[in-house]
């Protein structure tokens, strides 16, 4: 049998928001052992600050303008989202490999049929399809008070395209509960399989049961119920990892975890009308959060755990970026993807300690912001710290070897190499809008 394959997303976690990574006020010992017993990356990026596009780009491999995905995608039930003919990483190891695929939590690539997740290589899903929803009703509220008509709250939970109702129990728990069913159902079958559990935790709103909450008594509101959400995950993941034991799977498996974008700073995690920004993630240090194209909105989490394979403790310092996942994944199960037109790149031959990792220079977009990043040198054009607060350098260029919190502009002391990254920068993104236009336009989605 091939190697099975687990893929792990929360959401709107930030770099420094696991023990393994820096925090220092709780902890996640059950990330900790993964990273222990892998690989731990102090340079993992997401492919966007924002939850749908890096979605998108995490299951194809592509820039997520190139996968059909740019914005936050709506939480209404006609709303589109990923495109059907977009080759996604569980459709390509069912229809390839004949592996069994499922999910268990969070979807966000659109909900209109053809975009759910049955559409795109799942066999068996159990979770929800907007961007999120009350931890213990399971009802999409977003966009309810909003200026205009607004929208009306909708309920939003599912077991294999069909609704069900679970009022009273805390999602969190529940994700865990169907991701064992979906282990013990490919144990029975005697498949390989693919689970994705993408946890909507901590994303708003900041529901924690008591018992979590208990654990972390001593700090402030707002970081005790981001540890408190964060940890009931953890214990998800131990019990995951226990019950993988149990069916005789740890030793077959290859696991990657990561976060969709950096922390939240949106004031509706107050959940108490207070309008000042949030301060309950934490960047780890980092310029920016989630919207922004600074270190701290695609700077994430992440972990890779591959016995026999992945040597155990080990610190990768090298970028990694989430379209990467799919190509290296493909590589370790010997799956020819040559046909496939990707934008990662298979870095399985560094991560096993046998070749130096692939250079290449890394791109993002996000509404009027672009960057990219080329060896240790980041270029921001009209980046932002705050959403929809353009940050006072339009150009910012920062040596990320020396400043990785970005706190020192050298656009006017490097002209030169300002220059040459600005015209890649703006090329690439030239490059992109023609696609989008030219292969996606009719989707219809804005830019934020």
């Amino acid at each position: 049998m091939k190697k099975n394959v687990i893929v792990i997303m929360t959401d709107d976690q930030g770099y420094g928001d696991l023990s393994c990574m820096g925090a220092t006020d709780f902890k996640t010992p059950n990330l900790d052992r993964l990273a222990n017993e892998g690989a731990r990356f102090k340079c993992w990026y997401s492919n966007s600050p924002v939850c749908s596009p890096s979605r998108a780009a995490l299951l194809t491999g592509r820039y997520p303008a190139n996968a059909g995905v740019r914005a936050i995608l709506d939480g209404h039930r006609k709303a589109t989202g990923l495109p059907k003919e977009t080759l996604t990483l569980p459709k390509i190891l069912r229809d390839r490999l004949g592996y069994h695929t499922a999910m268990s939590g969070k979807w966000h690539l659109g909900l209109a049929e053809g975009c759910r997740p049955q559409d795109h290589g799942f066999e068996q899903w159990f979770g929800f399809l907007a961007g999120c929803v009350d931890f213990f009703s399971h009802i999409f509220y977003w966009g309810m008070n909003r200026e205009g008509p607004g929208m009306n709250p909708t309920h939003d939970l599912w077991v294999n395209n069909k609704e069900v109702w679970k009022n009273g129990e805390y999602l969190t728990e529940v994700i865990t509960e169907y991701s064992i069913q979906a282990l013990r159902r490919a144990k029975k079958d005697s498949k390989s399989f693919f689970l994705y559990i993408p946890y909507n935790a901590p994303h708003y709103p900041m529901h924690a049961p008591q018992k979590y909450m208990d654990r972390f008594g001593g700090l402030p509101w707002d970081r005790q119920v981001m540890a408190a959400m964060v940890s009931a995950v953890d214990d998800g993941i131990g019990e995951i990892f226990n019950e993988l034991a149990r069916l005789d799977f740890i030793e077959d498996t290859i696991t990657f975890f990561t976060s969709d974008n950096g922390p939240s700073r949106e004031s509706r995690n107050w959940l108490d009308g207070t309008l000042d920004p949030y301060y309950g993630g934490s960047s780890g240090g980092f310029k920016g959060h989630k919207f922004s194209l600074f270190e701290g909105g695609v700077r994430v989490p992440g972990i890779v755990h591959y016995p026999g394979v992945v040597p155990a403790s080990k610190i990768v310092e090298e970028p990694f970026c989430s379209f990467d996942m799919l190509p290296t994944i493909c590589e370790w199960l010997h799956l020819d993807i040559s046909d496939m037109e990707l934008d990662g790149i298979s870095q399985a031959g560094f991560l096993e300690g046998k070749q130096p990792a692939l250079e290449r220079d890394l791109f993002w977009e996000m509404d009027d912001q672009t960057s990219i990043r080329r060896g240790d040198w980041k270029l921001v054009l009209n980046g932002q710290i705050v959403e929809g607060q353009p940050d006072e350098d339009h150009v910012f260029l920062a040596n990320l070897s020396k400043d990785p919190t970005e706190s020192k502009n050298l656009s006017k002391s490097e002209p030169s190499l300002t220059t040459e990254l600005k015209y890649a920068a703006e090329t690439w993104r030239a490059d992109l809008e023609v696609n989008w236009k030219n292969n996606f336009k009719y989707l219809n989605q804005g830019t934020t």
